[in-house]
């Protein structure tokens, strides 16, 4: 695998085996350490974001709340926060009010998937999205959103964080990367807010990521992080 240095004052040519992605690598000719990448990105921009949903199925299921908080330069914004609960075409079943404390009262007046999922694709801009599990599920249903409602599209950027605890905590078999993993491994505080409810999910998120990306020394574009496409509507 061919790639260049990518300190701007050396661009070195260096060559190594696949499996150096995602690796931290110093440049035996200007010393510059970095992690290891197929491809380089630019921008410092990010938002964290979670899905709560009527069930596991992006192509038959809906989300009924989400939210979200942006991070830049590997700081969360705090200030800068999305929230709305979305009004499903089918009832909150028993077992998701339970699970996430969302109830069909609370979203009898709030618009419906596709109408929030615009009004969040135009906050999120042209940022990198970043979820947990975001590749096998919260990606999967804002694609799935636009598709069932005819949305005109545009791609996303996404990086699912599973990859930054897999990067820090290493993949052997048993080691296990769900949130509360993650947030027991980096010994984090609770979140104040309910857990699978969008908003404590973020919190919690939020603080794990940006703790994860001080401790990988990551870029403030988080360069050797691998991607994922999902779609928003166009702004």
């Amino acid at each position: 695998m061919q790639i260049s240095c990518p300190n701007p004052t050396c661009d070195q040519p260096l060559s190594g085996p696949k499996a150096l992605l995602g690796r931290r690598f110093s440049c035996p000719a200007c010393g510059h350490s970095f992690i290891w990448s197929d491809c380089w990105h630019a921008g410092d921009s990010f938002v964290i974001y979670d899905l709560e949903t009527t069930g596991l199925h992006p192509e038959a299921d809906e989300f009924i709340q989400i939210a979200a908080v942006r991070l830049r330069a590997g700081c969360l914004c705090p200030e800068q926060s999305f929230f709305s609960f979305a009004r499903p075409r089918l009832r909150i079943s028993s077992f998701i009010t339970s699970y996430t404390g969302i109830s069909n009262d609370q979203v009898r007046d709030a618009p419906r998937p596709e109408e929030v999922l615009c009004d969040f694709g135009r906050w999120a801009g042209d940022s990198t999205l970043i979820a947990h599990n975001g590749l096998r599920f919260d990606g999967k249903f804002l694609a799935a959103t636009c598709r069932r409602h005819h949305l005109p599209t545009r791609a996303a950027q996404c990086i699912d964080s599973i990859h930054l605890s897999k990067m820090l905590f290493g993949n052997t078999r048993g080691t296990g990367h769900s949130l509360d993993q993650v947030k027991s491994r980096l010994g984090l505080r609770d979140t104040s807010l309910r857990r699978h409810d969008a908003r404590g999910d973020v919190d919690l998120l939020g603080r794990a990521v940006e703790e994860m990306s001080r401790r990988l020394g990551l870029d403030a574009a988080f360069n050797g992080v691998p991607r994922h496409p999902t779609l928003l509507p166009h702004a």
